[in-house]
């Protein structure tokens, strides 16, 4: 308990130092001067790709930028929807997909097309659940532009609404704010060194092209990670940077979204069993044991706890998330995370997704 008070306590303190870091885009940027490709793979998105088909109609700079969705082949109203609100707009061009390929998962395959059909220096791709600020493309590419990185990341600000959002979203802003040391980040070339959120993802092409694109992380159930792994390994620098005043996105609604969601990609986060336990296993040391403890009256772990809620609301308010009482249940979170983990494990293999077994 004591260690793991110990690793809280400088855990926070890592916090603390990387919100200080943390690269924040411009609010007012200047107009783009490149151009830029914005690639929206939708697969059955009808009732969410309106509010962000017409936040990138929107964009600043629109003489600079065209917008590609790929309908990955949706069975619903998706096609439909995208029509009627882009409204034959010549800036956007909506393309059907072709069938999965052997070898291929559905997000990295769509990608890989939406970027066929792209003609910009720049790639920006976007989740159907994002809604942009009009601002967001050209503060995308201004950061991108005075920090001469390949790759960046503006992670949106995550809209948390029921108990079960709002005891596991929180934890991905702050997972990466506490444990990634973000400026070792952007130049090391180290695979553990990468965080990145594919709902909006910004890269050069060229840098995207000499990686391999999507094709060479076509298997991978956390592609956006993947794809900034790939990249590192071709030369190129990237990093996860604050996108919380350029973005915004409910990822998932109410428990049931929440549990088949995680279900599908928290196995992949760890990389294998043995990972996932030891990742656990130090987490619930860290942030549920002392917590336990504190209950029983033990001082130390009463400063654990304390520790860990410190740390939360840290990154709460780098990154436009709820404060209070949402904090004080990190212990809570720390244990979801750690359940829903080891249901994503007995659940491998068995996993579908949007139809697709992942």
């Amino acid at each position: 308990m004591a260690a793991g008070t110990t690793a809280a306590i400088a855990a926070t303190a890592h916090a603390i130092v990387n919100t200080a870091l943390l690269r924040r885009p411009a609010k007012n940027p200047p107009p783009l001067r490149e151009r830029v490709s914005v690639l929206l793979p939708v697969r059955d998105e009808e009732h969410r790709v309106e509010p962000c088909l017409r936040s990138l109609l929107a964009q600043s700079s629109p003489e600079n930028i065209e917008i590609v969705v790929l309908d990955d082949g949706s069975t619903d109203r998706t096609a439909e929807m995208v029509r009627a609100a882009t409204a034959g707009d010549p800036r956007v061009r909506l393309v059907t997909g072709d069938p999965l390929s052997t070898g291929w998962l559905g997000k990295p395959h769509a990608c890989a097309q939406a970027a066929r059909h792209a003609s910009g220096e720049i790639l920006v791709f976007v989740d159907a659940d994002v809604v942009l600020m009009p601002h967001a493309i050209e503060s995308t590419v201004d950061l991108m532009r005075s920090t001469g990185l390949d790759l960046i990341s503006p992670y949106p600000r995550q809209i948390a609404q029921t108990t079960a959002e709002r005891l596991i979203q929180p934890l991905l802003q702050w997972s990466w704010l506490t444990f990634l040391p973000l400026r070792l980040a952007e130049t090391s070339p180290r695979p553990s060194l990468s965080a990145a959120n594919g709902q909006l993802l910004a890269v050069r092409r060229s840098a995207y092209d000499k990686a391999g694109g999507h094709q060479a992380v076509a298997m991978e159930i956390i592609e956006d990670v993947a794809l900034l792994r790939a990249v590192k390994r071709a030369g190129g620098r990237g990093v996860v940077v604050d996108g919380t005043s350029l973005a915004s996105c409910r990822m998932y609604t109410g428990t049931t979204e929440i549990v088949d969601g995680y279900e599908k990609s928290l196995r992949a986060a760890f990389g294998s069993p043995a990972g996932a336990v030891a990742v656990t296993a130090a987490l619930a040391g860290m942030y549920v044991l002392p917590a336990v403890a504190a209950l029983a009256g033990n001082p130390v772990g009463l400063i654990g706890y304390l520790a860990g809620v410190a740390g939360r609301v840290v990154t709460a308010r780098a990154t436009g998330g709820r404060v209070w009482p949402d904090t004080l249940a990190h212990p809570a979170s720390i244990a979801a995370l750690v359940a829903l983990t080891a249901n994503s494990w007995r659940k491998r293999g068995k996993t579908q997704w949007k139809g697709r077994l992942v």
